[in-house]
């Protein structure tokens, strides 16, 4: 199954951004879920009308990204710490009413170390996952010592691992993730780190040895989505439906790398 981040970049109505990634080859979309950096612009009523747009399109949802813009307050002892909570539980709950397997979430960076507060969130968080039958994929950033402490604390099936390659390779190039947290993997996030932003550019156009890394991939046994997170940063010149063309030859690409099975991974 071959899946794209929806807020891809261009102003699209959202109805016209699904049917063009349908007509691109995509299986399915990975959702934006919240009106932050302007996901309404068009004015189509809340985030929550994504999944019904995206199945009457005939796409499948893979999973919803939680907000990030308050990331870092996850550990916070006050209400900032309280409220973000609320949203993940929030978006639990989402997950369950929409049909939605799986959410993604960022835990705070290097610079705000765990808490056991904090901890004691993600536990709760784990519980609700768990009653209502929802996978929390924690995504590897700038984060390692959270994402570390926080896969190996909570024991719960429910809680999981997000592999951003582009992160990977941009931030602990040197640590090998998918060795180590493999077994957990929910989700994938695939992008370059080419461009000038440095990240989030369509695979094969920055410096990522794809093919090593899609064969560490393929020893995890992951059988989840070949799933592209990129942007249109470095391609305005393309209009939406080329720029998805693109997109869906390099996600095909990706597939048939990590479907290979070699006899042994370096």
């Amino acid at each position: 199954m071959l899946t794209i981040y929806d807020w891809f970049g261009y102003e699209l109505p959202i109805e016209d951004r699904y049917r063009l990634i349908k007509e691109a080859g995509f299986d399915g979309v990975m959702l934006w879920w919240s009106d932050d950096f302007g996901r309404d612009r068009h004015g189509r009523g809340d985030y929550r009308n994504g999944p019904q747009l995206a199945r009457e399109t005939g796409l499948i949802v893979e999973n919803i990204h939680t907000p990030v813009l308050n990331q870092n307050n996850l550990w916070l002892d006050n209400l900032d710490g309280e409220a973000l909570s609320a949203c993940y539980m929030q978006c639990v709950a989402d997950c369950a009413e929409f049909e939605i397997p799986a959410m993604v979430v960022h835990l705070p960076d290097e610079n705000h170390p765990y808490t056991a507060l904090g901890l004691d969130r993600i536990k709760r968080i784990a519980e609700t996952a768990e009653r209502l039958g929802v996978n929390v994929a924690l995504e590897n950033l700038w984060n390692l010592t959270n994402l570390a402490h926080v896969l190996e604390q909570v024991d719960s099936r429910r809680i999981g691992f997000c592999y951003d390659c582009g992160h990977h390779y941009s931030y602990f190039p040197d640590h090998d993730l998918l060795n180590r947290y493999g077994s957990q993997l929910m989700a994938l996030h695939l992008h370059d780190i080419g461009g000038a932003r440095a990240q989030h550019q369509l695979p094969f156009d920055g410096p990522i040895d794809w093919e090593t890394a899609m064969k560490k991939l393929a020893k995890t046994g992951y059988s989840g989505a070949t799933a592209i997170e990129a942007m249109n940063w470095d391609y305005e010149a393309l209009t939406a439906e080329a720029y998805l063309h693109k997109a869906v030859d390099r996600a095909k690409r990706l597939d048939a790398l990590r479907r290979y099975r070699p006899s042994s991974v370096n």
